[in-house]
């Protein structure tokens, strides 16, 4: 789908598996579990999305997955059984391989979120892309480098390190427009300096949600994650970003939603809601 001067296809880098209590927070389970399939262990199934975007002599990739480096132990946590995402083979329906991609935009640096920006050659970790440079918000990269108890285990340092290590880091202070017809805008609440890609196009523009709004389900405002560290500030932040949607014509991308990749919304009776599924 074209936004602008952009070219914009969904990659699908596997499903895993997440608490439902941990992705639904103070919602009673009596409510949520009507949305959504629930297994034995509680869990619920979320897709793993990067987003493609091709377009002013760029290839670029938002996010990049769980990766290959994961634990045994944290594969059966999170229920991932699939193969290794192989980005070549992937990209080849595109005519790229690794090699081509020129930019990767990390919305942070969650194992899900950043897992698959390096690799492991030998005893050594490499960046899986290795022409990109890959984006950053600078207090996200402080915060991944000292992150509290309560969400370290989610942050892998073979995942991010080794890009500083090899220079191809490239940190950002804030809201900005990093291409042209590329925005980025910061938001605090799911972690500090999460930052979201929007594609400008003439009557539409593109949305990358990342974990403000992880799912359909998870629209309503008061809907949030367990894992979102600060809820209050999220709360007056998705409810911005949602309006702003409707105000200016953003179709959104639910990077982890198992059936919807991008879809319209609308104004609600009380918050804003799923419209339509657009095909991507």
């Amino acid at each position: 789908m074209r936004f602008g001067n952009y070219e914009c296809s969904a990659l699908d880098l596997g499903d895993f598996w997440v608490d439902g209590g941990a992705m639904f927070g103070i919602i009673p389970k009596v409510e949520w579990q009507e949305k959504t399939l629930v297994d034995p262990l509680n869990r619920i199934r979320l897709a793993n999305r990067s987003l493609l975007i091709q377009g002013n002599g760029r290839n670029i990739l938002v996010d990049t997955g769980c990766g290959f480096k994961l634990s045994k132990e944290m594969k059966e946590q999170y229920g991932i059984e699939h193969q290794p995402v192989d980005f070549n083979l992937m990209l080849s329906g595109f005519d790229l391989d690794v090699h081509q991609i020129s930019d990767v935009i990390l919305t942070h640096l969650h194992f899900d979120h950043a897992g698959g920006s390096t690799m492991a050659v030998g005893s050594r970790i490499d960046p899986l892309f290795p022409n990109a440079r890959y984006h950053v918000q600078t207090e996200q990269w402080e915060y991944a480098r000292n992150p509290h108890e309560r969400d370290k285990d989610s942050y892998l340092e073979d995942d991010f390190l080794p890009l500083q290590q090899q220079g191809v880091l490239e940190l950002i202070d804030g809201s900005l427009t990093l291409f042209d017809g590329i925005e980025l805008m910061v938001t605090y609440g799911h972690t500090p300096g999460m930052h979201h890609v929007i594609v400008k196009g003439e009557e539409k523009s593109l949305f990358f949600c990342g974990d403000l709004v992880p799912t359909v389900n998870h629209l309503p405002v008061p809907w949030m994650a367990g894992y979102d560290n600060k809820p209050m500030e999220m709360y007056p932040e998705k409810d911005y970003f949602l309006r702003k949607a409707i105000r200016e014509n953003w179709l959104l991308f639910f990077q982890h939603d198992p059936q919807i990749v991008v879809a319209d919304v609308k104004e609600g009776a009380k918050w804003i809601e799923f419209d339509r599924e657009v095909n991507i």
